[in-house]
């Protein structure tokens, strides 16, 4: 949302910056507050450090970034999906490839691959499920915008976590469950509301001297 009124020159209602606010709340309080024996055992409890906090607001700015500019895109030149997946790929490798020299990765990662076979099979099985998985983000934020993708994004990380503690008998602390009956209450709150907004109550009816009703026409 903040990158959308710099960006796209946007304004959104008070009540959408406060759902935003309490989503990013139960988020936090999910992530941060895991359940004793789900910590890492390599760890020395539970690390708040200002790295960390700076790694994360990094990460949610430049990844809000990309969404909305993907938007700016397609809404300013009326881009195709597969030409913005196509050129944003080819930046993307480049970089990587980049990287890789200037670390001196690249050999030993050619050497990795070349010495386990049985790799390069999961690599291209990986690669095909990410760039099919791109065509449906684009087509979303194409379709519906950043702020709808970006919705979609957080309550499907959140309802991973869960099915990922469901499905490994990993156990939930009262704050994980807190935090989410914050995401999703807030959530579905806000989608109750908008469908009541897009939804008018019916006209009134009144009876004419025949018996018959009709609506009654608004005074212009």
């Amino acid at each position: 949302m903040i990158w959308g009124t710099f960006i796209m020159q946007k304004t959104y209602k008070g009540f959408d910056y406060f759902v935003a606010f309490l989503v990013t709340v139960g988020c936090s309080i999910f992530i941060l507050f895991p359940a004793g024996a789900d910590i890492s055992p390599y760890s020395k409890g539970r690390e708040n450090t200002a790295w960390g906090v700076s790694l994360m607001v990094g990460y949610l700015g430049f990844d809000g970034f990309t969404s909305t500019f993907q938007d700016k895109l397609f809404k300013g030149y009326d881009m195709e999906i597969h030409n913005q997946i196509f050129y944003t790929t080819l930046s993307s490798c480049i970089l990587s490839l980049i990287g890789l020299i200037l670390q001196g990765h690249l050999l030993s990662a050619m050497d990795f691959v070349s010495r386990h076979n049985d790799c390069f099979l999961d690599i291209v099985l990986l690669s095909t499920v990410s760039t099919i998985s791109q065509f449906f983000i684009s087509y979303t934020i194409r379709t519906f915008g950043a702020l709808t993708f970006a919705t979609i994004m957080t309550t499907r990380q959140l309802v991973s976590i869960m099915l990922s503690c469901v499905w490994f008998g990993h156990p939930l602390s009262w704050e994980q469950w807190i935090g989410a009956v914050i995401v999703f209450g807030s959530l579905y709150t806000k989608n109750v509301l908008k469908k009541l907004s897009m939804n008018p109550p019916a006209p009134q009816q009144i009876q004419t001297k025949k018996g018959a009703s009709s609506p009654i026409k608004g005074i212009p």
